[in-house]
């Protein structure tokens, strides 16, 4: 019999409805529950592509005995953390605080007023290699509340209390300068893999974000170290495993230092990011391999994760059926010398081996190899990998595809929309762009409230229950902007400038300029969760700070500028400390040093040869976080085009930066040289 989970929108969720466990979704009622029966709660937290909370599940969440020990003692609340992120992330800060290290699936055992006293992440059915098994850990657990309610009620109340002073320490609210920049740089430079590319060791997660502030740095700086670093990790990262070499797009990340074995699953915001990384190296290097790989992850993330309602769905399972019925991590994408030959013929079977890498001994399990690029494409006839590539890629359409989590999360969506819209008007693919604005559409349509207010989830045309959180204002901002500035339509700037304005007011301390990752009336929980720092996704602190940045560059909205400068403070005290881990604010913090420049591009037509020719030229210029407007003279759409006439009845372009503008020119060559950083 279904449990409660039936009727949630969340696929992990609904995975969990038909357990035995009489699980319950994060409510109020669900806590006074256990109060009621004075039990503890049992809170378990993952997402849908996570291979371990299947593992979980499987073993324990599904067998009988354990289900009706955790019905009898426990109430058990299951949540999804992508729809969830602020539950999920006050209760992995205590996780990691008490025991050095975290992940999902998260278990953590909370009072009945939510206070965290016992924690850990994957329990194994018996014990093993010195872990106790799930079993023990419940019925230790359910003893202490029992026998030692005194000692676990000081436990609980000790660490909420240093959660509550672990206020972030926020510098001194001032936009780092040149020289923490150039100290971020000499940061990431120590910790760059010369061999490999990449940065630190096993696992290899993709950099996105840091690598955005490379090649922002290089545009401001000429700094030739920085352009190298991120055109080398690209290239390994897109001739290694982690890249799908049939089907385009990025697997979450690798587990070796070479980039050769990935965990498969596939996230839609790190292809999102991705793509706009290639595409960004493509316009600062021309690099042919940079635009496959950013023209390939549009088309994977438009043709495998766009929902019937025109939004993006959040991930693609690690997991699929080998083809015996045994779900399998990787299945889908791997290939044995023999599955080769099966498709290909003897002959080219060892060309497609050659060609990708693939080993009798195989590179991953069982002798299967995952597809890589090893060696140069130029070394093999051209139209014999095209014939492989088709051949294998028809073949692989027909094994058990992985199962896709089709819930739309704002923030991501929000990502997808600015790669989509900067892709498709970088390589002249108008599909793309209408992609990104149908995306944008449904976020407007399902997503905002008449107060502009966003929720954070739908699920087949169905908004979900759940409040945005900072990150979902900030990376939706962030593709309405980009959005705005390609198609030239000012009502994608005047949402971002709704969604901005509950930054300011619901989300930013007013005394110091930091910001929280919920809004001050969301559910209080018992700490408001504050991160600045990117891990796989910018951290919604500095999404919101570079929004900010160019909301402001187009506007000339001071409040919006000072919010971005003052949020910047935590880039100036954490950049040279940490790099790796705050790259989209080093990358803000490169537009605020360069302007950022602001371009209004005036034609007498969107459509208008010399328009467009003047349009595409200011979106490809490399100076950092350069804002573009376009739109006739006179136009009302966008504040940059006041009183910016045509120049000899001619299309002009028009820049500025800090309070000071360029004679506004009707050549290209003029336009690409002021804008090339």
């Amino acid at each position: 019999m279904p449990n409660r989970l039936a009727h949630e929108t969340s696929p992990y969720l609904l995975q969990h409805a038909d357990n035995p466990v009489d699980w319950w979704p994060w409510s109020s009622e669900a806590f006074e529950e256990a109060r009621k029966r004075n039990v503890p709660v049992l809170l378990s937290v993952g997402y849908s592509s996570c291979h371990w909370c299947h593992v979980m599940a499987h073993e324990s969440f599904e067998d009988q005995e354990t289900a009706e020990y955790l019905n009898a003692h426990y109430v058990s609340v299951k949540v999804d953390r992508e729809e969830r992120p602020d539950v999920d992330a006050v209760y992995m800060e205590a996780v990691q605080a008490a025991t050095g290290q975290g992940g999902w699936p998260m278990t953590v055992f909370l009072t009945p007023d939510a206070e965290p006293f016992y924690f850990g992440t994957y329990f194994p059915p018996a014990p093993r290699q010195g872990m106790p098994s799930f079993r023990q850990v419940l019925q230790g657990v359910h003893q202490a509340w029992d026998e030692r309610r005194d000692e676990v009620a000081e436990v609980a109340g000790k660490i909420v209390r240093d959660l509550a002073g672990r206020e972030i320490s926020y510098g001194d609210a001032q936009t780092p300068g040149a020289e923490e920049l150039a100290q971020a740089l000499l940061g990431l430079t120590r910790e760059y893999d010369p061999q490999r590319g990449g940065f630190g060791g096993a696992p290899k997660f993709p950099p996105s974000m840091a690598l955005e502030f490379l090649l922002r740095h290089h545009a401001r700086t000429g700094a030739e170290g920085a352009l190298q670093m991120a055109r080398d990790t690209c290239e390994r990262m897109a001739r290694g495993g982690m890249y799908d070499q049939l089907g385009g797009g990025f697997a979450r990340y690798s587990v070796d230092r070479d980039w050769v074995v990935p965990h498969f699953e596939k996230m839609l915001y790190d292809n999102a990011l991705l793509c706009r990384v290639y595409a960004h190296l493509w316009r600062s290097t021309g690099s042919g391999l940079a635009r496959r790989v950013a023209l390939e992850t549009a088309d994977f993330m438009v043709r495998e994760l766009r929902t019937n309602e025109g939004g993006f769905a959040s991930a693609l399972d690690a997991d699929s059926d080998d083809g015996t019925g045994r779900h399998v991590e990787g299945a889908y994408y791997v290939w044995t010398p023999e599955q080769l030959r099966e498709v290909l013929g003897e002959q080219d079977a060892e060309l497609a081996a050659q060609h990708f890498g693939v080993t009798e001994e195989g590179t991953f399990e069982e002798g299967a190899s995952v597809l890589q690029l090893p060696v140069r494409d130029a070394l093999l006839d051209a139209e014999k990998v095209a014939s492989i590539h088709e051949r294998l890629l028809a073949a692989r359409a027909g094994r058990p595809a992985p199962g896709r989590d089709d819930k739309v999360v704002a923030a991501w969506n929000g990502l997808a929309i600015a790669a989509l819209a900067e892709t498709g008007a970088y390589f002249d693919r108008p599909d793309l762009v209408e992609a990104a604005v149908a995306a944008a559409d449904l976020l407007v349509r399902l997503h905002l409230d008449e107060q502009a207010r966003l929720t954070r989830t739908s699920k087949d045309g169905h908004a979900g229950a759940n409040a945005g959180v900072l990150e979902d204002y900030a990376d939706v901002a962030e593709g309405f902007l980009a959005l705005a500035s390609v198609t030239g339509e000012g009502v994608w700037l005047e949402f971002a400038g709704f969604l901005l304005d509950h930054v300011l007011a619901r989300f930013t301390d007013p005394g110091s300029g930091s910001l929280y990752d919920t809004a001050a009336d969301a559910e209080r929980l018992i700490r408001r969760p504050q991160d600045p720092t990117d891990n796989a996704a910018p951290s919604g602190w500095t999404a919101a700070a570079n929004a900010l940045l160019s909301y402001a560059a187009h506007t000339g909205s001071e409040p919006h500028r000072t919010a971005a400068e003052r949020a910047l403070g935590v880039v100036k005290a954490l950049g040279p400390r940490v790099p790796r881990f705050i790259g989209w604010g080093l990358a803000a913090a490169e537009a605020v040093l360069d302007g950022p420049r602001e371009v209004a591009v005036v034609g007498p037509a969107l459509d208008d040869e010399g328009t467009r020719a003047l349009h595409r030229t200011a979106l490809l210029g490399t100076a950092p976080g350069a804002v573009v407007a376009v739109g006739a003279p006179g136009s009302d759409e966008f504040p940059l085009l006041a009183d910016r006439p045509l120049v000899d009845g001619e299309p002009a372009a028009y820049v500025c930066r800090n309070f000071t503008c360029d004679a506004p020119t009707t050549e290209l060559a003029r336009l690409r040289a002021v804008l090339s950083g």
